[in-house]
């Protein structure tokens, strides 16, 4: 009675459930389900004609010598009981199997086939194979990817929201890529994605690439993608496109900022009477100047301006350099500059290279050095000094930033009329249309002095900035001349 056995197990096979884990963010794990799926075979008919025709062959009536093998009355009873079991089997869907693993329960099942609707094509299942999953019953190839939109065959699959994907699909969209090398961000021995992100720019990438090498931009620290060029300045840093579109390469270029920064002082009743020279100059030539230079205080590891006070002879950049092959700086132009001490500060010195806002907020920063020490501010320490020098410059780019707001409204409301028209376009004339990126970058500089860690920048700009915010920048400044300290 094998061919019994056979018809009355089916065909139906439970396909196993498996799990995906997964790291993103802040050590946030999520799970993708693989979901087990129901494939359900009905025998039709034709399977029952065969099967007891194939029973009456198995017994036989009687021999040629008219001897019966069997007894004809009480076999011919039991086919009749079979028969009718089989024909009942039709009508009546075997119950639901239930699986602890599934966390789908399967399509309840006690209806005539004909009640077998495809929850994808809305058409009648009947007989033959069908998908019994996700609570609803389904033809094979109507069971399809949200992704792809081509039928699911494998024996898993993946599901957001209420909708099936392939795996490789679901991986696909969710599974996080690296912003540098464009490649699926790998798992750690945890069997867990880690990655790595600025806290600003939100950028991820492979923790890999903080050790091979790749480049970062020196003004926006953003990391170097495989399908984008940075500039290579001659000294060795990189420049991203973005911050080259603002940047400043040479010191005429850097004259009209430099008095922007000089009016923006004047607002503040800080007017610096005496002509201080600034000149844009190469990392080599800021640090020689450095190393000559006996006061002052300086950020580490790479200081990007400075105040000097001493007489002595600097190389400034003198002509905008070219861009050659290779997307390297090259013509670079240099001359001397003897500087001669007339007075308490010789030259304000910046690195050349870096975008507008950046150049500004560390020329702000170095022209509150220079006040200090033109209106006689006895030797300070290092965190006061510093401290409200940030705050200085802290104020100039937020004054950017809020300016750049204000002229767009007003080249919005310009084209009603023209006297606002004619105001709007000076405004932008003088200081240059403001880019989206820009915008950001100013927010991004402002971040980088608020988060600073160091002692003498960090903890100096919080605690000159709270005083400010307290007592204002004129008695801030007053109780710094008289106790050298901030007021609390």
């Amino acid at each position: 009675m094998d061919w019994l056995t056979k018809i009355l197990k089916g065909s139906g096979h439970k396909i196993s459930e498996g799990q995906y884990h997964g790291r993103y963010g802040d050590d946030r794990i999520w799970e993708e389900p693989s979901t087990p799926v129901d494939v359900s075979t009905d025998f039709d008919h034709d399977d029952l004609a065969v099967a007891m025709a194939r029973s009456l062959e198995d017994y036989p009536e009687e021999d040629q010598k008219g001897k019966k093998v069997v007894d004809t009355e009480s076999q011919l009873e039991e086919d009749e009981q079979l028969a009718r079991a089989l024909q009942e089997s039709l009508n009546v869907e075997s119950p639901p199997r239930h699986d602890a693993g599934n966390i789908f329960q399967p399509f309840p099942s006690f209806f005539s086939p004909g009640y077998r609707i495809c929850a994808g094509c809305n058409c009648e299942i009947g007989h033959g194979r069908y998908l019994s999953c996700m609570g609803a019953v389904w033809h094979p190839e109507c069971f399809r990817c949200r992704a792809c939109g081509l039928p699911i065959f494998e024996h898993e699959f993946s599901m957001s929201g209420s909708h099936p994907y392939h795996k490789s699909c679901y991986k696909e969209q969710n599974h996080p890529k690296c912003d540098v090398c464009r490649n699926f961000i790998p798992t750690n021995a945890a069997g867990l994605i880690e990655y790595r992100a600025h806290p600003f720019w939100m950028q991820k990438y492979c923790p890999s690439h903080e050790h091979d090498g790749t480049p970062r931009c020196c003004s926006c620290e953003r990391m170097e993608a495989r399908d984008t060029r940075y500039l290579s300045l001659d000294d060795g840093r990189k420049l991203c496109l973005e911050c080259l579109d603002s940047a400043i390469m040479e010191t005429v270029e850097c004259q009209p900022l430099y008095l922007e920064i000089q009016e923006f002082y004047e607002g503040l009743n800080m007017k610096v009477e005496q002509q201080v020279p600034l000149l844009l100059v190469e990392r080599q030539a800021l640090n020689e100047a450095m190393e000559g230079e006996k006061n002052g205080h300086h950020h580490l590891p790479e200081t990007r301006g400075l105040c000097l006070s001493e007489e002595q002879t600097v190389s400034t950049i003198s002509g905008r350099p070219r861009i050659g092959t290779g997307y390297r700086i090259i013509d670079m132009m240099t001359e001397p500059y003897r500087l001669i001490r007339r007075c308490e500060v010789t030259a304000i010195l910046i690195l050349y290279g870096l975008p507008r806002l950046l150049t500004g907020s560390i020329l702000a920063h170095e022209m509150m050095h220079a006040w200090l020490r033109l209106k006689g501010y006895p030797n300070l320490s290092q965190d006061v000094e510093e401290g409200i020098c940030q705050v200085l410059a802290y104020m100039w780019l937020d004054s950017e930033i809020y300016s750049s707001a204000g002229s767009d409204v007003a080249s919005a409301s310009s084209s009603s009329s023209s006297s606002s028209s004619s105001s709007s376009s000076s405004t932008t004339s003088k200081k240059g249309a403001r880019s989206q990126f820009e915008k950001k970058l100013g927010e991004f500089f402002k971040h980088q002095i608020e988060t600073d860690s160091s002692p003498a920048y960090g903890d100096g700009f919080r605690a000159g900035n709270q005083a400010v915010q307290k007592y204002g920048l004129k008695s801030t400044l007053d109780h710094i001349r008289l106790t050298g300290s901030f007021p609390y």
